[in-house]
C-alpha cells in the first residue's frame, strides 16, 4: 500500500505544477464570454473529442475518458494525457467582420489501473473487480473579450464603450471508477477556482470637459463539485467456441449531477474621472472588497451508448441536458436557460496488427454535434459543427504502444440576428502509456 500512494503524492504534485500553465493569457475575443462565468471548454480529451465529443459510454484500455468516470475502471494501462490546442474564429456582425488566432493548454491528466494486467497474466488470475483512478487539471470556463461600440444620442452625441475581460476557471478532478463484470461506477469529486475580470469605460467624445465612467468588477470563485457516472456493457457470445472471448459489445452509459454550490469573492470598483485632469477630479462611486457569497452551479444528465468491434469499429450516439436555469450568483445576477447537447461519432482501425502498413493501424475518427448555449435568454445561441480526428500509434521501449491524437472541429456559433462565429480548432494530444505502473517483479 506504501507504493500505491508514493504513485498518487507523484500524480498530485505532477498535475498540480500544470496550473501554472493555464494562467498564460490565450489570447481570444469572445463576446459572449462576458456573460455567465465566460465560455464554456469542452471537458473532453483528443480522442473524445475527434468523435464528436462523446464520452458518456466511450471506454478505453488506453485513453482516459474523465467526464464519465465510470470508464477509468477499463484502463489496463497508465496513460499520462497532454492536450493542446488552436483555434481561429472569424466574428461576424453584420457587415463587420475580424479574425481571431487563440491557443493554450488544454487539459493535464494522469490516469492508472490500481491492479497491473500484467500482475494478473502472470498470475494466472482474472480478478473480477478492476479498479482505476486520474488526476486531473482543466479549464472549465475561459473569459477573453475586447470591444468596442458607439451610440450616438441627441444629448451626449457619440459614446463610446469599451468591455474588456479576462480570466476563467479550473477543476482539479480526482475521479476513481471501479468495475465488476460487466457493470461500472465512478466518482468524480473537484475543486472549481478562478479569478475573471470584466471591465467597462464610458467615454463622451463631443463633450470638451467630462468624465470617463470605468466600471470594474472582480470575481474569484472556489468550491467543491461532483459528478457520478454508470456504464454497462453487453457483449454479444452467440455463435463463440468455448474459451474464446466476444470481441463484439454494446455499451451503455449514463453520468451526471446535481447543483454544486461554490463560493465567490467580489470586488468592485466604480469611478468617473477625467482624463485631462486624472489626479484633481476624480469621483468614486462604488468601492466594495471581498464581498462573500454563493453561487448554485446547474445540475447535468447525460445518457448514450456505444457499438464496439474490439480494436477495429465503434460508433456511439449521446444526448447531455444541462439545467442552466438552476444558476444563481448573487455577485453577477443573470437569468440562463437550460442547454441541450446531441452528438454522434465513429472511430475505425484498417488493421491493428498490420506489420507493414503503418497508415492500416491509425485509428480514423468522425463525428457532428448540435449543442444550444445557456446564454440564450436575450437570443438564441446554437453552436454546431462537424469533427475530425486521427490516432497515430507510437511504438515505445518493450513494445509499448502511446498515441499522438488530433481533433479538428469546424462549426459555427452564436446568433443569426446579432453576433456570429465562425470557427475551425484544432487539438493536438499526446498520450503516454506505461504498464509497469504497479507491476510485482518475480525474482527466481
Amino acid at each position: 500500500m506504501p507504493r500505491i500512494w508514493h504513485r498518487i503524492f507523484y500524480a498530485i504534485l505532477l498535475v498540480g505544477f500544470g496550473a501554472t500553465a493555464f494562467g498564460q493569457d490565450a489570447q481570444d475575443n469572445s463576446p459572449y464570454s462576458r456573460l455567465g462565468l465566460g465560455d464554456l471548454v469542452n471537458q473532453q480529451f483528443a480522442a473524445n473529442l475527434g468523435m464528436g465529443g462523446l464520452t458518456a459510454a466511450f471506454a478505453d484500455p488506453y485513453h482516459t475518458n474523465i467526464v464519465n468516470p465510470a470508464s477509468l475502471a477499463s484502463l489496463r494501462s497508465t496513460a499520462f494525457e497532454v492536450g493542446l490546442y488552436a483555434k481561429y474564429a472569424n466574428l461576424n456582425a453584420g457587415e463587420e467582420s475580424v479574425g481571431v488566432w487563440s491557443g493554450n493548454l488544454n487539459y493535464l491528466s494522469l490516469a492508472f489501473p490500481i491492479r497491473n494486467q500484467i500482475n494478473q497474466v502472470l498470475d494466472r488470475k482474472t480478478a473480477s473487480l478492476q479498479w482505476g483512478m486520474a488526476f486531473t487539471l482543466i479549464p472549465f470556463t475561459n473569459v477573453g473579450y475586447d470591444v468596442e461600440t458607439a451610440e450616438e444620442t441627441e444629448e451626449l452625441g457619440t459614446t463610446l464603450n469599451s468591455f474588456q475581460g479576462s480570466g476563467g476557471t479550473y477543476k482539479l478532478l480526482w475521479g476513481n471508477g471501479i468495475s465488476y463484470k460487466d457493470f461500472s461506477f465512478g466518482v468524480n469529486l473537484g475543486y472549481l477556482f478562478g479569478k475573471i475580470t470584466n471591465e467597462r469605460r464610458v467615454a463622451f467624445s463631443d463633450i470638451g470637459i467630462s468624465y470617463e465612467n470605468l466600471f470594474n468588477d472582480e470575481m474569484s470563485v472556489s468550491g467543491w463539485t461532483w459528478n457520478a457516472g454508470v456504464q454497462y456493457k453487453y457483449s454479444f457470445k452467440k455463435g463463440l467456441e468455448e474459451g474464446e472471448e466476444p470481441t463484439k459489445s454494446l455499451t451503455f452509459g449514463v453520468y451526471g449531477n446535481s447543483v454544486n454550490t461554490i463560493n465567490t469573492n467580489t470586488s468592485r470598483f466604480y469611478v468617473a474621472d477625467n482624463p485631462f485632469y486624472p489626479s484633481i477630479f476624480t469621483d468614486t462611486l462604488v468601492n466594495d472588497n471581498e464581498v462573500l457569497d454563493q453561487a448554485t452551479l446547474p445540475a447535468q444528465f447525460a445518457v448514450g451508448v456505444m457499438y464496439e468491434e474490439f480494436e477495429k469499429f465503434r460508433l456511439g450516439a449521446e444526448y447531455t441536458l444541462t439545467q442552466w436555469s438552476n444558476y444563481d450568483n448573487p455577485a453577477k445576477p443573470e437569468q440562463l436557460t437550460d442547454a441541450y447537447r446531441l452528438a454522434i461519432g465513429g472511430e475505425f482501425i484498417p488493421n491493428i496488427n498490420s506489420y507493414n502498413r503503418y497508415a492500416a493501424k491509425i485509428r480514423y475518427r468522425v463525428g457532428g454535434f448540435f449543442e444550444t448555449d445557456p446564454r440564450s435568454f436575450n437570443t438564441s445561441l446554437t453552436n454546431y459543427g462537424v469533427t475530425f480526428g486521427v490516432g497515430l500509434p507510437v511504438i515505445m521501449t518493450r513494445g509499448r504502444t502511446s498515441f499522438v491524437n488530433i481533433a479538428v472541429e469546424a462549426g459555427q456559433f452564436g446568433s443569426t440576428d446579432n453576433l456570429r462565429e465562425t470557427y475551425a480548432r484544432m487539438t493536438l494530444g499526446f498520450t503516454l502509456n506505461d504498464n509497469s505502473w504497479f507491476f510485482k517483479r518475480k525474482f527466481n
